[in-house]
């Protein structure tokens, strides 16, 4: 895979670097800094910088579906006057994600046309991926953090104080539960596509595959009896799983040969993944002709580059999902108090009802 070397820039194939006896084992992030309302350390103590207006950035890919997470936080939170956002080309290259018509990146860094100059400019002797999404501090030239995991986390709560926005989609009462789906919904669906597409031997994309839609049969089965994954509120659990489903139909069955099923043969996913389409302002953070041109572009598993013409999908058409009782999302009592795990439950109040 393309990335640096003690800070400097080596080109490769997307699907190297990141495998291990012939199966996918993805690298883990590196910067995991926090931002808070006064600076104070994020919730595993983590050195953390004051969530400012107009201070960050964003930089995503429409193809990539960790920065889509994002991307979708920054518009549910109602952060894009204080957050700017930069998009990347919809593929990886042999010089990784670039921007052709250049990024401003601040006082320090200014212009830059290579995503990979971001990870310098926040270590010099980097050695590692170069993945989006980035959170970037404009005003220390430095990136804050590249955990899309941790991102969402930070927009879902950090800026509460400058937007009044209080939706919650982790709140207390529920962690527990959110996070045993997220394990499963992250080991099994969303790196599961990329065991299965990436995979070097056959016995390992057989395993990668049935583990896959052993998880997606399950998942149906889930949200045939529950409105959200995590029960009557809509979290960052279903976040999280739609990001690789929207995905599934267009990209994952064809180019990661993801093909027992498509996801239209699910009748409860399928359902569940128009209605979170349907949310304000998420069909915004989705484009398909990027993800198709993204995947189709990756030379190890479709060498001739071709880009397929289907399928059709229609996110639009009409879900079946009001039929089981929903609560919406969470709202905090509070847009202003400190929610990190450990906090007193009094503090955020009662899980209370917020429709769409």
């Amino acid at each position: 895979m393309p990335g640096l070397l003690n800070g400097q820039w080596v080109k490769g194939d997307v699907a190297d670097g990141e495998i291990k006896g012939g199966a996918f084992e993805r690298e883990p992030t590196k910067f995991r800094h926090w931002l808070s309302v006064d600076g104070e350390p994020g919730p595993e103590g983590q050195p953390a910088l004051p969530a400012e207006a107009g201070r960050y950035q964003l930089l995503v890919s429409y193809f990539c579906p960790w920065a889509s997470r994002a991307l979708m936080f920054r518009k549910l939170k109602g952060l894009e006057g204080l957050i700017s956002l930069s998009v990347a080309e919809p593929f990886i290259g042999e010089d990784g994600w670039i921007y052709p018509e250049g990024v401003d990146a601040g006082p320090k860094l200014g212009r830059i046309h290579y995503h990979h100059q971001l990870y310098t400019a926040t270590d010099p002797h980097y050695t590692g991926k170069v993945s989006v999404p980035v959170l970037w501090d404009r005003q220390e030239g430095r990136i804050v953090n590249n955990e899309s995991a941790d991102i969402i986390r930070i927009f879902n709560e950090s800026f509460d104080h400058l937007t009044g926005n209080a939706l919650d989609f982790y709140p207390l009462a529920l962690r527990d539960e959110i996070d045993r789906w997220n394990a499963f919904i992250y080991d099994k669906v969303n790196n599961g596509v990329y065991r299965a597409g990436f995979a070097k031997t056959q016995a390992s994309y057989e395993t990668a595959v049935e583990t896959l839609f052993e998880a997606l049969d399950r998942l149906n089965a889930r949200l045939g009896e529950s409105r959200y994954i995590a029960g009557e509120y809509l979290t960052e659990a279903d976040w999280r799983l739609f990001v690789t489903l929207v995905r599934f139909d267009a990209a994952y069955y064809g180019a990661f040969k993801c093909n027992l099923r498509r996801l239209v043969d699910y009748p409860h996913l399928s359902n569940y993944v128009r209605e979170l389409y349907q949310w304000p302002g998420i069909r915004e953070t989705v484009n398909l002709e990027h993800i198709k041109r993204g995947y189709y572009a990756i030379k190890a598993i479709n060498p001739a580059l071709i880009v397929p013409r289907g399928p059709i999908l229609d996110f639009e058409a009409s879900h079946d999902r009001d039929r089981l009782p929903g609560r919406g999302i969470f709202r905090r009592e509070s847009p202003v108090t400190r929610q990190w795990p450990g906090s007193n439950p009094k503090e955020r109040g009662q899980l209370g009802s917020l429709g769409k």
